[in-house]
């Protein structure tokens, strides 16, 4: 096999990777989620590259960080529970198959076998910046079209979000997604279904030597972590 410099492009149109993302997308759709097709994968794939390269990452890390992205949510294909698993899986031999090198698509691989707040942890710096990339992926456009259910409380939360915007502060080292949302839903419900993804998106921030900062119409949802040596002394007690 020929290995050769595989870009997203490359994989975007692969016809067995197009297939895996429309097909996961299928099943997901039929269970009642939210969108996770070209759309989802497309928006991970970008900010995930965006983060990287924000903080300073070489190009091929980028590349490989866009390419996780596109190709996260293929085991949905299978299952959805262990998709993230069965996603790295499945794509180890369609990644070889296209002519990625051996040592590239380990890299993607265990990216996309982390991803998921039910088993995943940052295990390198691709894995972290898909997990905050993944996570901060709540939008009104992810509810399907024609299937807006307002009794199911992640309808609710993402048609009531508007606007998001992610940045990267490098010299300060934070990471912020800050969103807006109307009225259709609350920041209460919009917590009750993303804390877990919180906890995981801050434990992949500061895998990257970074803070995340999460907002949710103008407020600060997550104190900032007290630097290392910086712990102030307690309060003495008043009597």
């Amino acid at each position: 096999m020929n290995e050769k410099v595989i870009k997203l492009a490359d994989v975007q149109k692969d016809p067995v990777v197009s297939a895996m993302v429309e097909q996961a997308n299928a099943c997901l759709e039929t269970m009642g989620y939210t969108d996770h097709g070209p759309r989802h994968v497309g928006y991970v794939a970008r900010i995930t590259g965006s983060i990287l390269k924000n903080l300073g990452y070489p190009d091929r890390t980028v590349e490989l960080g866009a390419i996780a992205g596109w190709t996260h949510d293929v085991g949905n294909m299978i299952n959805r529970h262990g998709h993230a698993q069965s996603g790295a899986t499945l794509l180890f031999s369609v990644l070889r198959d296209i002519g990625m090198p051996t040592h590239e698509v380990l890299r993607v691989c265990s990216a996309v076998g982390n991803h998921d707040e039910s088993s995943g942890r940052p295990v390198s710096e691709i894995s972290a910046a898909l997990i905050i990339a993944d996570k901060v992926d709540a939008h009104r456009a992810r509810v399907r079209r024609g299937r807006y259910d307002f009794s199911d409380i992640h309808d609710r939360v993402n048609y009531a979000i508007r606007h998001t915007d992610v940045s990267v502060d490098a010299k300060a080292r934070v990471i912020r997604f800050a969103c807006k949302m109307d009225n259709t839903s609350s920041v209460r419900e919009f917590m009750q279904i993303y804390m877990t993804r919180l906890c995981l998106a801050e434990e992949a921030a500061a895998f990257l030597g970074c803070r995340l900062e999460f907002v949710v119409n103008d407020m600060l949802l997550n104190n900032a972590p007290t630097p290392p040596g910086n712990i102030p002394e307690p309060p003495e007690d008043i009597d």
